[in-house]
């Protein structure tokens, strides 16, 4: 039965009123009580009916909350707790109800290892420990894909924050292909998960052209007080329509690619696309030919030579030499690592 939050105050307020044993309790006065409180958290000044007050009485008293509460009239007049101990924030937690807080710290504890997490999960471990200290133990039931070990995690909370204030930080990072590290200022615009792997995006002066920072190749971060305006031409759903992964090249348009995925691996495509704009463009008993409308970028190859022999570019040209010339080079590795 679902609860509204003013209903939960009176509850709460009635509740107080009835361990209060050195007060005798009359109806008017928890509808007093329950008056000035809805005034003092909701700012409610039209207050309660003794009415209301009455049904909230009788609800608590049945099970329909799981309250069972022993209300009692003594007097025929004044409302108390026959048990003087009971309070409904010490009503025991059914098995049904610690499964479900179970399987809620099983999934906030895949969050773990992001430093903007920490205070939600301390929650989560106070959580934990209530569920296992009622003897609720048992293996997760969901697992999501995580890294724990991954470089630059400790660096996500100031990103993070970075972004919601617009300051300008420093960046100290170094590309794969860089020599050394360099530091430079950076305007973060955008944390973008892909993949398992973190990238910040944002530019070194505001405006274009927009970079992407891989976290795990960030050695520090430090937050200045400089602020920024917010960058009013950058959407990041615009941003990355047309394309797989992160990797944008402005100057560059999205083209038609067509591909042909063999029967083995077709069920697999269809289920899982590689891009919103992917279509079925015919099947046959040998598999089926697929489009996407995107950017020719580096994801996008991984993705096709992630199905090996499983698939075959059809068009464009420059895509299908690619793919070739990779799996060709790929091919002589093998071979020369093979020779005696």
């Amino acid at each position: 039965m679902p609860v509204n939050r003013n209903a939960l105050i009176r509850y709460k307020t009635i509740d107080l009123c009835l361990q209060n044993r050195y007060r005798k309790w009359t109806l008017d006065d928890l509808v007093e009580a329950c008056s000035e409180s809805l005034y003092e958290y909701e700012g409610i000044k039209k207050g309660v009916s003794r009415r209301t007050v009455q049904l909230d009485i009788q609800l608590m008293r049945s099970d329909k909350l799981g309250y069972n509460a022993p209300i009692v009239v003594r007097d025929k007049k004044f409302y108390s707790y026959e048990d003087q101990r009971y309070s409904i924030m010490n009503i025991p937690v059914s098995e049904n109800d610690l499964n479900k807080l179970m399987e809620t710290v099983d999934f906030l504890k895949q969050f773990k290892g992001f430093s903007y997490f920490r205070e939600l999960y301390t929650v989560v471990q106070k959580l934990e420990d209530h569920v296992y200290s009622k003897k609720i133990k048992r293996k997760p039931v969901i697992d999501f894909e995580r890294n724990d070990n991954l470089k630059g995690l400790e660096f996500l909370e100031t990103l993070y924050q970075s972004i919601i204030r617009k300051n300008i930080i420093d960046v100290t990072y170094q590309s794969f292909n860089a020599r050394q590290a360099h530091t430079f200022p950076f305007y973060p615009y955008l944390l973008k998960e892909f993949r398992n792997r973190w990238f910040l995006i944002g530019s070194k002066n505001n405006t274009r052209p927009l970079l992407n920072l891989a976290i795990d190749r960030i050695y520090d971060v430090k937050r200045t007080e400089k602020t920024f305006t917010e960058n009013q031409e950058f959407d990041a759903e615009c941003y990355f329509k047309d394309v797989i992964g992160v990797t944008v090249s402005p100057d560059i348009e999205a083209e038609t690619i067509i591909l042909f995925v063999y029967r083995k691996h077709a069920p697999y495509v269809l289920t899982k696309p590689f891009h919103h704009s992917q279509k079925l463009i015919s099947r046959d008993e040998q598999g089926i030919t697929i489009s996407l409308i995107v950017q020719h970028n580096f994801e996008l190859e991984k993705d096709i030579l992630g199905l090996g022999d499983g698939i075959v570019v059809i068009s464009p040209e420059r895509l299908k030499r690619n793919i070739f010339n990779r799996l060709n080079k790929a091919t002589d590795q093998y071979q020369s690592i093979n020779k005696p």
